[in-house]
């Protein structure tokens, strides 16, 4: 029964289509719903199978258990740009995302081997975008910068509009899906400490729509209105799928009986480039996963209240492809994308703060809640790239519980809200228009998850 249910649930995982994630900019604000209840606070914590996705020092402290679950993930994006005029009368519009629930799975499995040895695996979304804003914004052949004429953004593409509020003909958005399965090992090094390593396997899909303005930007060398090459690598190429592999690294001390401390360190992902999309990011493809490292600790201030609190550094500032600033070359030379130097999304590194609490109600109920603050990654110079993706929330608050439903199984909720942040700026065109049209991105969130639990003899 348990290996059908194992089984199953794999099934399930490789089912679904969509990963959805934009909360500590693209990663998400926790791994497992013990952390999402609890504003994402783990590194300290040991309370399920996601030490693969968490501390894979923890593992070794979980026993032997079964966990799944799945997160219904609802992020409302919004763009908008304003005070376009001159050349660029007609620019203006807005328009949110169609794309807004989004189904996200998740699996953990431990095993002792002895009193001080465990292995496992953690299976998760690490991270996403999805957005699917309608065109139509910008009229076609009026007096704006997006025409077909000499001189104007689609010269080299040849459509006639309308246009999206980047100047492509249709649908604007992206599909960023990043699946990972960590096989975990851990063990106790004393009665107190433990070291565990994971090995991280990556899947991630992408596809972009849209973006046909930005042909001629591709070519070598090229100037404004060059015509594309048929055989372009920017945009509308359908799904591209890579393959990648990193290192999770973690330790875990008790340092007293109401006192215990974590570290984790997460390298870089390398992850093979998309060919489909070689000419949209720097560095000819390659959109590898940035290293992280995280510092946290649990305190049990009472028999019923436990305090736990992380520090994690995102480091998007390691990849070309997510930090060159989108500003690189400007709109008047082509050889803009593509190259190792050439305009990315101009992310910066962030800072993440996690605050949670876990309250014992009763021997069958724990309550939780907590906190979580990030970084906001993209500056008012990027803006308008990124209305692919404006994963620019900054607040969480998280609830969850624990419910046993009996002594081998429980059932696990959480709750978080993303209060709604925007980001504006100077659009892009405005380099080339010589306007004032500000372009602005927005977003909230909310998601509510369960998981069921299974301890395992």
């Amino acid at each position: 029964m348990k290996r059908t249910v194992l089984a199953s649930a794999l099934v399930a995982v490789f089912a679904l289509p969509s990963i959805a994630l934009a909360t500590d900019g693209y990663f998400p604000h926790g791994y497992g719903m013990k952390a999402k209840g609890m504003g994402g606070a783990s590194i300290a914590m040991a309370d399920d199978a996601f030490g693969g996705a968490n501390n894979p020092a923890s593992m070794v402290w979980v026993g032997n258990r079964f966990d799944i679950g799945v997160d219904l993930f609802s992020p409302k994006r919004s763009i908008e740009r304003t005070g376009s005029s001159g050349f660029g009368t007609g620019m203006d519009g807005a328009v949110d995302s169609g794309s807004n629930l989004f189904a996200i799975p998740e699996i953990g499995y431990s095993k002792m081997l002895g009193w001080d040895m465990a292995v496992g695996v953690s299976i998760y979304g690490n991270g996403g975008m999805n957005t699917d804003f309608n065109g139509g914004q910008i009229a076609g052949g009026g007096v704006n910068a997006c025409g077909t004429g000499a001189g104007q953004f689609n010269q080299a593409s040849g459509e006639a509009g309308p246009y999206n509020l980047l100047c492509g003909s249709g649908k604007l958005g992206m599909n960023l899906e990043q699946l990972i399965i960590a096989p975990t090992f851990a063990k106790k090094i004393n009665k107190d400490n433990s070291l565990g390593i994971s090995l991280l396997v990556a899947r991630q899909t992408f596809k972009a729509e849209g973006l046909s303005a930005f042909y001629s930007y591709t070519t070598p060398g090229g100037v404004l209105g060059t015509p594309y090459a048929s055989g372009n690598n920017l945009t509308n190429r359908g799904n591209d799928s890579t393959w990648g592999y990193g290192l999770k690294l973690g330790w875990m001390g008790k340092v007293t009986d109401t006192v215990t401390l974590g570290a984790a360190y997460t390298s870089k992902v390398s992850m093979a480039k998309f060919d489909k999309y070689k000419d949209l990011f720097a560095g000819q493809g390659y959109f590898d996963i940035p290293e992280s490292f995280s510092l946290g600790i649990a305190v049990k201030a009472s028999p019923k209240w436990t305090i736990a609190a992380d520090y994690e550094r995102i480091s998007y500032g390691g990849i070309k492809s997510i930090t060159n600033p989108s500003t690189n070359g400007g709109l008047t030379i082509g050889g803009t994308l593509g190259c190792d130097s050439c305009r990315g999304f101009g992310w910066d590194s962030v800072n993440v703060f996690k605050l949670g609490a876990e309250y014992q109600y009763n021997p069958n109920l724990i309550l939780r809640a907590g906190y979580n603050h990030t970084d906001n990654p993209i500056q008012s110079r990027d803006v308008t790239f990124n209305m692919l993706a404006p994963g620019v929330v900054k607040d969480h608050v998280t609830a969850g519980f624990t419910y046993n439903l009996n002594k081998e199984s429980e059932l696990t909720m959480a709750y978080m809200h993303a209060f709604k942040n925007s980001v504006s700026g100077p659009s892009l065109f405005n380099q080339w228009l010589g306007d004032n049209a500000t372009d602005k991105i927005q977003m909230y969130e909310n998601s509510l998850g369960i998981a069921y639990s299974m301890k395992l003899k």
